[in-house]
């Protein structure tokens, strides 16, 4: 058996704080966000929680770290280059992979500075490959980082994930060529792939879960939600688990958990794969602590 590999997941950072705007950027959905980060985010996303979380997660003995999206919270000019800063404290591009989330791509005018600001943390392992082209591939050890892309911008009140029909049948004929290697497959993606919430689904991922049920992935990783969750997707050969975390910033709130992130160990066993789940998450005074294990597969 061979060692396990350590991959770390964490997710909406949402980076406090909010920098100053400008009066001419809070127009449309971004006046709606302005007044709900001035009015209730700002006291429970907390650059302290925040930090004490990546510290801990520094601790650990890791080999990658994934973070599905929602760096920035209104998209503002302001706010891409301290996301960048704060994520090259957090690793080099060669030790993190992320995919965006709808916050980062809140309004059509800035769609496009994720890609520009955080390029080289998106790009796959073909060199021919468009940097922030989705969806990506990189293999790091025995893992097959898998990142795809739900983040479009969407009208007030609305969060909601797309993927499209040009990254979905580009991520058929990716999962198919990887079927035939001895990979374990990882699908980074920020919206879940099922939801209750009309505002906050992933509008075609009845066509996303058709894929995995044909192709399969070992294991799904996303955010958006602000909660742990475990759902499990039809896959060809059994059920794939689908893991959500809280947001990495945020104080417990209402029915949201405070800030947690995840650890796997993954080995190969033989013909099988091996995959624990460790949860670790802060409490009142800023400290992390585990709070429960669960073997996935």
């Amino acid at each position: 058996m061979m060692a396990a590999f350590a991959l770390a997941h964490l997710s909406d950072p949402h980076l406090p704080p909010l920098p100053a705007a400008r009066l001419r950027d809070l127009v449309g959905k971004r006046a709606l966000g302005y007044l709900n980060w001035t009015r209730n985010r700002h006291k429970y996303q907390r650059r302290e929680v925040l930090d004490a979380l990546v510290s801990d997660m520094h601790g650990q003995a890791l080999d990658h770290i994934a973070i599905t999206g929602d760096f920035v919270n209104l998209a503002l000019e302001a706010e891409f280059e301290p996301a960048r800063a704060w994520l090259e404290a957090v690793g080099s591009p060669d030790r993190v992979s992320i995919v965006p989330g709808n916050h980062d791509a809140y309004v059509g005018a800035t769609r496009h500075r994720f890609a520009e600001t955080f390029g080289n943390y998106l790009d796959g392992d073909d060199a021919a490959d468009d940097s922030g082209a989705f969806p990506f591939l990189r293999r790091r050890g025995p893992i097959a980082l898998i990142g795809v892309s739900s983040a479009v911008p969407t009208p007030p009140l609305m969060a909601t994930g797309w993927l499209g029909r040009s990254q979905l049948d580009a991520l058929d004929r990716l999962l198919r060529r990887l079927s035939t290697e001895q990979l374990f497959r990882v699908l980074l993606i920020h919206h879940p792939l099922r939801s209750d919430s009309r505002a906050k689904r992933l509008t075609d991922s009845g066509e996303l879960r058709a894929l995995l049920k044909q192709h399969g992935v070992q294991l799904i990783l996303h955010g958006h939600d602000h909660i742990h969750s475990t759902m499990w997707i039809d896959g060809p050969g059994g059920a794939i688990p689908a893991i959500g975390v809280p947001s990495a910033s945020a104080l417990a709130h209402g029915r949201y958990p405070a800030a947690a992130y995840n650890l796997f160990a993954i080995e190969r066993d033989g013909d099988a794969w091996r995959c624990q789940q460790t949860v670790r998450g802060i409490d009142a005074q800023l400290r992390v602590r585990q709070l429960s294990q669960t073997r996935l597969i």
